[in-house]
């Protein structure tokens, strides 16, 4: 059924949809002023900044022990460490670097909420908040990139005013 859905459609009616989802993923959410969206950028640039260079980049290429440590979570983790390990390591190496540029900000920040959300229940749970904070405060800055994209700070804002025509949502102060 799926297949002939697809097959009756034409090829503008591809590109449309295919545009749509595009604007969707990319297109930020504002605030109502400039300063706020600067304020609101900045725990994700300076924080995803740390995770590129601090927690993936130190792991970067992914070493034997990093593989060896997914491979203690068991499950699937270790029927494929390597294939995990790496994924974490390219999350929060150009994950981490994607949303410091605000450049596929929610599919970056998807990629680094899942990570993060492997780290804090597989690797941290159990041990001392200390340790687990990191990962928690790369997947707070992780959703809120989902749910608000760039803002007007990122290289998604930029694409998404000139090749999208964008007719931006804002929240407003209420």
């Amino acid at each position: 059924i799926f297949k002939n859905a697809i097959n009756s459609l034409s090829t503008l009616q591809i590109k449309i949809i295919m545009k749509k989802l595009l604007q969707i993923i990319i297109t930020p959410t504002y605030t109502n002023h400039w300063s706020n969206d600067l304020l609101l950028a900045i725990p994700r640039i300076v924080g995803c900044y740390f995770l590129a260079k601090n927690f993936g980049g130190s792991k970067f290429p992914c070493p034997d022990w990093f593989i060896q440590d997914v491979a203690k979570f068991g499950g699937i983790f270790a029927l494929f460490p390597a294939f995990f390990a790496w994924a974490a390591v390219l999350a929060e190496t150009f994950g981490g670097a994607l949303l410091v540029l605000g450049l596929g900000t929610r599919l970056a920040g998807f990629t680094v909420m899942c990570t993060m959300l492997v780290a804090i229940f597989f690797q941290k749970w159990g041990k001392e908040i200390w340790e687990m904070l990191p990962a928690f405060g790369f997947l707070w800055i992780s959703i809120y990139a989902i749910v608000m994209g760039s803002g007007r700070f990122g290289l998604d804002h930029l694409i998404s005013k000139k090749t999208l025509s964008v007719s931006s949502q804002t929240i407003t102060n209420d």
